[in-house]
């Protein structure tokens, strides 16, 4: 809020990374709309969803930066980047190479945008026993990296979506509400 009382608005890009099919696009669409949609659509290049919300009466326009993870894109990813306030590292906990490459995700974005704040998505919880899980391992880039947290998500159910997004919305709603 203003001084005066009257809300104050705030624009943010949140750039979603990560290797093709761990399901970037359909958590954006899980938060956004509600929806999850089975079948795989490679995303070319990248594309964006914006979504309102209201946090303590302030207006927040988001904008979801979806960019496709396949290698043939990686020379477009340095424009995409850039004015992004956060970005969201998805890995999938059904492919290993996905979580192998979460420190190479980590380095490209911060080469481009410097010091952001970063959340890490597991996502496809759903498709895994949680048991199996080896979560020392996942905390240990977590803690290495400075990521501002991980989160365990399923699309297709919705398990963690809204908190895990609500991690790093809220992250930038304080940075940026005494500006």
């Amino acid at each position: 809020m203003k001084k005066d009382g009257s809300p104050k608005g705030f624009v943010f890009k949140i750039t979603v990374i990560g290797d093709g099919g761990v399901g970037k696009t359909s958590l954006i669409k899980k938060y956004t709309q509600g929806s999850f949609k089975k079948d795989y659509i490679k995303t070319l290049g990248a594309q964006f969803s914006k979504y309102d919300e209201e946090i303590e009466g302030d207006n927040c326009k988001l904008f979801f930066w979806d960019i496709a993870g396949q290698d043939e894109f990686n020379f477009m990813r340095p424009t995409f980047y850039k004015g992004s306030k956060a970005a969201i590292i998805v890995f999938s906990h059904t492919d290993e190479k996905s979580y192998n490459r979460i420190v190479t995700w980590h380095d490209d974005i911060k080469k481009y945008t410097g010091d952001l704040p970063i959340v890490l998505f597991g996502n496809k919880i759903d498709l895994v026993d949680e048991k199996d899980l080896d979560d020392e391992r996942v905390q240990k880039i977590v803690k290495d990296r400075d990521f501002l947290g991980y989160y365990k998500t399923s699309a297709k159910t919705g398990n963690g979506v809204f908190q895990a997004f609500q991690a790093i919305i809220k992250n930038l709603y304080q940075k940026y509400k005494e500006d």
